[in-house]
């Protein structure tokens, strides 16, 4: 099986309304019901929640010399909130899980594969 990263985009400035703690918690088990759903089909490898992007470091290379920057590496209104990497037979199935994902969180999700690893 392929392995796929489906990536959670979110954009500044257009979070909505601010969620109620009934909504937050209904939302959250929707999140822990699909990542149920996705163990017992074996689709499931690992998945994340990331902080706000200026929460980011950047690292650089310089002459040797280690440089770091606050904030993320692309100025953008657009930013990775998260991810999942499951296992699917084809894109198809992949997109199949992004879709299911995407209606839940009201996100965009960018579906990618791996690349394989040589002799593997």
């Amino acid at each position: 099986m392929t392995q796929y990263l489906l990536s959670v985009h979110s954009v500044d400035g257009q979070a909505g309304e601010p969620m109620t703690g009934e909504q937050m918690r209904q939302s959250y088990q929707q999140v822990m019901a699909l990542q149920a759903e996705m163990k017992s089909a074996g689709a499931w490898v690992f998945g994340g929640r990331l902080h706000e992007p200026g929460t980011a470091t950047v690292v650089r290379m310089s002459g040797g010399e280690m440089l770091t920057t606050d904030g993320p590496f692309a100025e953008s209104r657009e930013h990775l909130g998260g991810f999942y990497i499951v296992a699917a037979e084809d894109l198809d199935a992949a997109l199949g899980w992004a879709s299911k994902t995407s209606a839940i969180i009201g996100a965009p999700i960018e579906v990618r594969p791996f690349q394989d690893e040589p002799g593997a």
